[in-house]
């Protein structure tokens, strides 16, 4: 039996320590997923702003530290973002995965209910595709998606992330601006 040594530290890394999940592809292929989409789909979107992340510098020290060669086959592109999560992070997108910086945008920009990295995603890649789990596991993808990521980090860090909120917006549009009595 082959023993993948990243899924094996991982495991022990998540029964040792408390930790931030931020996502999991495995929350994603089940109930109303695409019956015809392999269930690597669920993962696309989280390899794309994992692969981002690492890829600006935030690569926490799992991935500094305990495996440089899949850092660097991400850099070098011989694997897509959505293959490198699954692989790298066994589908799991936790703290452990970046630095302090890197979970600070995260839990900004990726972890908020709405309005967030979601949106931007879904804006620039799916728009025109059935669900936003049709979005293509491919460096194509993440080339569009970089541009609006690099943004939204540098809002970020100039303290002017302003994240558009469709539900607040809608329930604002539906209130009278004016009274009358």
């Amino acid at each position: 039996m082959v023993v993948d040594r990243r899924v094996e530290d991982r495991a022990v890394f998540e029964t040792a320590a408390v930790y931030m999940k931020y996502d999991d592809a495995s929350w994603h292929y089940g109930g109303a997923f695409p019956e015809d989409l392999p269930d690597e789909a669920g993962a696309t979107h989280i390899g794309m702003f994992v692969a981002w992340a690492l890829l600006n510098g935030m690569a926490g020290e799992l991935h500094v530290d305990e495996f440089p060669e899949d850092l660097q086959n991400l850099k070098d592109r011989g694997v897509t973002p959505g293959q490198f999560f699954l692989t790298a992070c066994d589908g799991k997108f936790t703290d452990e995965d970046l630095t302090d910086e890197g979970n600070k945008f995260t839990e900004a920009y990726y972890a908020v209910k709405s309005g967030g990295y979601l949106n931007d995603y879904s804006i620039v890649l799916g728009s025109d595709l059935p669900t936003l789990y049709h979005i293509e596991d491919t460096w194509a993808s993440f080339d569009k998606l970089k541009p609006i990521l690099d943004e939204r980090y540098s809002q970020w860090i100039d303290g002017r992330l302003e994240l558009f909120d469709p539900e607040t917006a809608k329930k604002k549009s539906s209130k009278s601006r004016w009274k009358f009595w």
